[in-house]
């Protein structure tokens, strides 16, 4: 393979690594050269191409924000209902790629991020509304006006909750568990929502 051709190929070997590095330290405390190692490639190659940590670690989050997009897009082509966008969104959310134990704490570690790095609280800002606008729009048409907001909000707390206590937690739900209590809140709150 030329060389030109390669930079790609190590790019993504980087940003992999980063991820598989926080998710087996539990935290962004992780070096350059952990990293590179990790990948296969010198600390001075990571350097060269990323320029430094933080902007390796800014990839690995933009990768895993990325990863969810499209793990949810994939799932509301084959939705047909509101309610079944919902449930494409929360599957999403806790398919295999996404709740890995090395995603589950590469998300915690970039939550912490945020609080120091305008470039990771604005990623994930981003996430955020975008899992309201996808709630709020299908709920729309499930609940009333004064619900959507609320039930949206619900819906990702127990959504991020369930990262949270899965990162933290050895007794955390599994994936299926995951799914099924935030259905089970969905449900009773569109059960609420019926005229007695």
């Amino acid at each position: 393979m030329p060389r030109l051709g390669m930079e790609p190929v190590r790019r993504e070997a980087l940003i992999s690594a980063a991820i598989a590095e926080i998710g087996a330290v539990g935290s962004l405390d992780v070096t350059v050269a952990r990293i590179a190692g990790r990948a296969g490639v010198s600390a001075a190659l990571a350097h060269h191409y990323f320029g430094s940590k933080d902007r390796i670690l800014i990839a690995a989050m933009r990768r895993i924000l990325e990863d969810f997009r499209n793990a949810v897009n994939r799932r509301l082509k084959a939705a047909s209902t509101p309610r079944q966008r919902i449930e494409a969104i929360v599957e999403a959310s806790f398919e295999p790629a996404q709740f890995d134990s090395a995603i589950v704490s590469a998300w915690l570690a970039f939550y912490l991020e945020a609080y120091r790095s305008p470039q990771a609280a604005r990623l994930l800002t981003i996430y955020a509304r975008r899992l309201d606008s996808n709630l709020v729009h299908a709920l729309r048409c499930l609940v009333a006006p004064s619900s959507v907001r609320i039930t949206a909000q619900g819906l990702a707390s127990l959504i991020d909750g369930l990262y949270i206590r899965a990162a933290l937690q050895d007794r955390a739900p599994k994936r299926e568990d995951a799914v099924q209590l935030v259905l089970d809140y969905l449900a009773l709150r569109l059960n609420s929502e019926s005229p007695s």
